[in-house]
């Protein structure tokens, strides 16, 4: 079964000062969350995946990567030391375990699967406690960035609270992931192992997905056409996101009100990466 988006994780050095930035954009983010390797965070959820920003707030307790283990927290502190934007992309599991299985079988992940727990304040003010477990794969001509599966082990109704899930904006749920890549197709095996997809091919670009939930990677002169004025690194990297709205007008009035500068291309309302902390948004009406 295809593996689909459980959520985007956006690297910050500033965590304050990147949720009243997000809140500025229109979204509801959620209280605080401490994880228990030096990263803080906070989340935009939506209908069946979300948006994390995220920063390093004790470097003290990073814990190292070694042979076999792969660090959350030691790889965004090192994305961090030449960027902010979107480091980590994470698809939905169900079995962590098994995922860490087949990725080691298909060579793009010989790493130990990884849990943890934390707290969670509920809307009412009381908390929860939330059990993850995580299973990495990286490909070695993607070296900054990273991918991994999200099995949660909570009860859903202690995660998907619907008082965070509604957004001043408007955003339902995101609907595409997009990167840049000098040469797309040379990426093709690791996306489809990756996502157990089959990838679609055409000049320049190469999707994996359905219209609704899709990894896309486009090249130079693609990026050029959708998103302009994107900076294109010679290695492949997250450079934006799509969000799916109700209605595009009363996005559009919510970013106006807000101050948020944005273009409208291809009937996507556009917010470049410099007013989201690297990671350029699309607004889409669905």
């Amino acid at each position: 079964m295809p593996r689909l988006i459980d959520h985007l994780v956006i690297c910050v050095h500033d965590l304050a000062r990147a949720e009243q930035s997000l809140r500025s954009l229109g979204f509801t983010m959620t209280p605080t969350g401490l994880l228990p390797f030096g990263v803080s965070n906070h989340l935009a959820l939506f209908e069946n995946n979300f948006l994390e920003i995220l920063a390093v707030t004790d470097a003290s307790a990073v814990p190292a990567a070694r042979p076999g283990h792969f660090s959350f927290a030691a790889h965004n502190q090192n994305f961090l030391a030449s960027a902010e934007g979107m480091s980590m992309l994470a698809l939905h599991s169900t079995a962590a375990e098994t995922d860490a299985a087949r990725f080691a079988a298909h060579g793009i992940g010989a790493y130990a699967p990884f849990s943890f727990g934390r707290a969670a304040t509920l809307p009412g003010g009381a908390t929860a406690r939330l059990q993850f477990s995580l299973a990495f794969a990286t490909d070695p001509a993607m070296p900054e960035i990273a991918f991994f599966t999200c099995q949660q082990h909570h009860a859903p109704e202690l995660f998907w609270k619907p008082d965070y899930q509604r957004h001043p904006n408007g955003a339902l749920r995101v609907v595409e992931v997009v990167m840049s890549a000098p040469e797309p197709a040379a990426h093709r095996a690791f996306v489809e192992r990756l996502t157990e997809s089959t990838a679609k091919l055409a000049p320049g670009r190469i999707t994996v997905g359905t219209a609704g939930d899709r990894i896309t990677l486009l090249g130079p002169r693609e990026i050029a056409r959708r998103l302009p004025g994107s900076a294109m690194h010679e290695i492949p990297r997250f450079c934006a996101a799509r969000l799916a709205v109700g209605d595009l007008d009363a996005t559009r009035r919510e970013l106006q009100r807000n101050g948020v500068g944005f273009e409208i291309i291809d009937g996507a309302l556009l917010v470049p990466a410099e007013a989201s902390h690297g990671l350029a948004l699309e607004f889409v009406e669905q």
